[in-house]
């Protein structure tokens, strides 16, 4: 009974993957919304930019956290989290060759960072997803 208890309880590494992506996401998005006036000058975006962003994300990290919900997460649901993520990646990439916030040295880094954190969410989100 306990061991069937545990087997039920405990999270699937694809649920761990997609939860940890909600934290750091849902992290992310709140230090933006809230930081935006101390960020702006150390990245470069507006404060408006900033919080529109940070308020994006606390609803991505929701969304993402809700698809980690069932014992076993819909396939269609976590392709669209991998989509959304690679489509992030593109986005941060494309904000950086762009020029279209003025991003500071320090900016264009933390948005590269970013997209490979991001890029690595999406691919082990897609491994896990192959692998259940």
């Amino acid at each position: 009974m306990i061991a069937a208890l545990e087997a039920r309880t405990a999270l699937s590494p694809l649920r761990l993957v997609l939860r940890l992506d909600a934290v750091v996401t849902g992290a992310n998005g709140l230090a933006y919304l809230v930081a935006a006036g101390l960020l702006d000058g150390l990245l470069g975006p507006t404060t408006g930019f900033l919080r529109v962003i940070g308020v994006f994300l606390l609803a991505f990290a929701v969304g993402v956290w809700s698809v980690s919900a069932p014992d076993r997460p819909r396939t269609a649901a976590v392709e669209a989290v991998i989509v959304a993520n690679a489509a992030w990646v593109v986005a941060s990439l494309a904000l950086v060759l762009a020029g279209w916030q003025h991003l500071t040295t320090a900016g264009a880094a933390w948005a590269v960072l970013q997209a490979a954190v991001v890029g690595a969410f999406a691919a082990l989100q897609g491994w896990t997803l192959a692998r259940r």
